[in-house]
């Protein structure tokens, strides 16, 4: 018998994302993760030890597929604060598409995740906490660039006010899930970031 195809360990982590985004990692079994891949269930345990190292997988290539968006996002090159203004219409538009494509607000995948097995799963809560740092180091780079240019104290703890960002970015994602509707976030999350950084917008100083 062959080996797998590298491209199946792709194809069940790709279909693994989708399901448990969509749905919960409680509610989908390694099963239905290789039906809906089209992958012999031998396929997936030549790749995967348990469906746990599988969804630790799934979210690492979640933020794989945001990276390069975030590179562009938080370029240099970029006014600091625009940089904040183009993350909320990522993080908006992101959401918009996903419930378009699968008809209910779907939130942050890793969020999702994190907030269903961290409690009983050490590998999902460690992946967790890794994507959020770097996820938070952008937000560090330039909250330091608008220290510099005179937009925040000399004196901001530039580590704390980027958790706040992200915790604040994660929680409006979870609410609208919840809720299953996006009215609350195409409302709040730009200007919510903004009250954040103590700004009104990409031309306006601190107060």
């Amino acid at each position: 018998m062959g080996r797998p195809s590298p491209n199946t360990k792709q194809t069940l982590i790709d279909t693994a994302l989708e399901l448990i985004w969509t749905n919960s990692y409680g509610s989908v079994s390694v099963d239905d993760i290789c039906k809906a891949a089209g992958v012999k269930k031998g396929s997936f345990y030549h790749f995967f030890p348990s469906k746990v190292d599988l969804a630790i997988a799934a979210m690492e290539e979640s933020f794989a597929e945001a990276k390069p968006i975030y590179d562009s996002i938080f370029s240099a090159d970029t006014p600091p604060v625009q940089r904040f203004e183009r993350l909320a219409d990522f993080i908006l538009a992101k959401q918009i598409e996903a419930t378009q494509n699968y008809g209910q607000v779907c939130g942050c995948p890793c969020a999702s995740l994190g907030s269903e097995m961290a409690g009983q799963e050490v590998g999902i809560r460690a992946k967790f906490d890794d994507i959020a740092h770097r996820q938070e180091r952008y937000y560090e780079n330039a909250l330091r660039d608008m220290v510099a240019d005179g937009l925040l104290p000399a004196t901001t703890d530039v580590k704390t006010k980027a958790q706040e960002i992200y915790t604040y970015a994660l929680g409006q994602m979870m609410i609208a899930r919840i809720q299953n509707d996006l009215s609350a976030l195409e409302r709040d999350l730009k200007p919510g970031l903004l009250l954040l950084l103590g700004v009104e917008g990409s031309t306006t100083k601190a107060a």
